[in-house]
This record gives C-alpha cells, sequence and structure tokens, in this order.
C-alpha cells in the first residue's frame, strides 16, 4: 500500500463536524481524519458550543446533522446561523434520508451540499472537498427535488432595498431556467431570439452575483450564493462554480459558468 503524507496543517481543509451525539460526532471526527488532507475540528452536539468554536476556529467547511438543536428544524436554523457569523464558511448536512422536503429545506437554509447517509462514507471527503472548491454536491435526483420546489416560484426574495431586484422579463427568464428550459425553448416561450435570451441571463447572473444557471436556482429557492467582496454594482460573481452530480443522470456531470 503506499504510503500517504498528511499535509502540513495550514495546507488542510479546515472541517468542523457535529453530529447528533457525541458520541457519534468523535466517530465521524476519526473517520473523517483518517483523510490527510482535511484538519477536523470536534464540536459538541449543541448550537451555541458550535459558534463559539466557528468564531474561534474560522473552518473552511462545517459538516452538520440536520437533527442537531431543538426540533425538527433545528439543524436547519443552525445554517442560517452560520452563514450569517461566517458567510465565507461553506455547509455540508448529513441528512439520514434523501428526502424531498428536508433536501430543499437544506438549500432554503443555505446548505452548499446534502450528504445522506446511505451513501458510501468514502464519498463524504469526496463532497468536503468539492464543496470547499466552490461546488455544489448533490445527486441528479436532490437537484430534481430543487428544481421541481422552483417550478412554480413566487420569488419574493428577488427584492433589494424595497425595489425589484430584476424585472419582470429577467423573472420570467428565471422561472424558465428552473423549469430546466433550454436558450431556445426559453426564447419561443417568450417569443425571444436566443441571443437575447443570452443577454438577460448575463445580466442575471450579474445582479444576482452568481456564476451558472443552477447557482440562479439556488439563489431563487432562498439559497442566497454567497458573494465575494463588492463590484461596481455591489456585487461580484462568485468563482466559477459546478454541480456534483453523484449518480448518473440528466442531470450528471458539472455546469460551467455560461448562459447557454
Amino acid at each position: 500500500m503506499a504510503h500517504v503524507t498528511a499535509l502540513p496543517t495550514q495546507d488542510r481543509v479546515r472541517v468542523l463536524a457535529a453530529d447528533s451525539t457525541s458520541m457519534s460526532t468523535q466517530l465521524l471526527v476519526e473517520a473523517l481524519a483518517r483523510d490527510p488532507q482535511l484538519h477536523m475540528i470536534e464540536s459538541p452536539s449543541n448550537g451555541p458550543a458550535l459558534l463559539q468554536l466557528l468564531k474561534r476556529d474560522k473552518p473552511q467547511v462545517v459538516v452538520l446533522s440536520a437533527k442537531i438543536g431543538e426540533g425538527e428544524a433545528g439543524g436547519f436554523e443552525l445554517i442560517r446561523e452560520i452563514r450569517t457569523q461566517s458567510p465565507s464558511t461553506r455547509v455540508v448536512i448529513l441528512l439520514d434520508a434523501s428526502e424531498r422536503q428536508t433536501v430543499v429545506e437544506a438549500f432554503r437554509a443555505g446548505a452548499h451540499g446534502v450528504f445522506c447517509r446511505t451513501e458510501p462514507f468514502r464519498l463524504l471527503s469526496k463532497c468536503i472537498q468539492c464543496v470547499h472548491q466552490g461546488q455544489v454536491w448533490a445527486s441528479s435526483s436532490e437537484l430534481r427535488f430543487v428544481l421541481e420546489a422552483l417550478s412554480k416560484p413566487a420569488f419574493a426574495g428577488f427584492q433589494s432595498n424595497g425595489g425589484s431586484l430584476l424585472s419582470a422579463r429577467e423573472t420570467d427568464v428565471v422561472r424558465c431556467v428552473a423549469e430546466g428550459m433550454t436558450n431556445r425553448e426559453i426564447a419561443q416561450r417568450l417569443k425571444l431570439t436566443e441571443h437575447t435570451v443570452k443577454n438577460y441571463l448575463f445580466r442575471i447572473f450579474d445582479k444576482l452575483g452568481v456564476g451558472s444557471r443552477v447557482e440562479v436556482v439556488l439563489y431563487a429557492l432562498g439559497n442566497g450564493v454567497p458573494r465575494n467582496g463588492a463590484a461596481s454594482n455591489g456585487r461580484k460573481p462568485v468563482p466559477t462554480a459546478a454541480v456534483q452530480a453523484k449518480t448518473p443522470g440528466p442531470l450528471a456531470g458539472t455546469v460551467r459558468k455560461t448562459a447557454t
């Protein structure tokens, strides 16, 4: 067997992990610590203690059980707190089952990836690395849950300073994107040219501070894609994003920054 040398601490991804119990957290941390690219930080299984460690240790990724906190929505509320206190920290939420409601709620809360415990555990390290690199981790079926949740979206989140962030036509384009339509299909529905549709998409990317069609969908869902600084319009597009699909299917592969 080849010998793997652990990277220096400063070069490893700092990962804060918290499962639903202290014992399961310890087992989770010990298992992930076998990956030489990860620097693991063990957290107590409660929100206030985790938030204190978040402030002190500044992890790059948080791996969090959906069952932490009070009530069924405890883990999702904690994600929102993490995103508020440390916008640059990316969150992976652990789910016992890949159910439509929990997957959609996880992304609504601000998760960058969902990892179901029925998946092979060895994929969790890959999930963490992908999320750290700016990707969104979800299976093809999980992404479909998100898209289906947006098939008739209200888009109440497209507001800024009391006014509409997107024009009515731009919102129409986002609705079409959420339905999985191609530029040609969008053009046919809205009676536009494909070139005009591309222009709309680039303006939408710029206004929302995102870099791909999938990020537009997640933003509309309420994910609030993180911004890296400010551009001339107050937003800066995030780095080229990719969605890592864990299973083959129509959504498998990566979605690059493009309006096509």
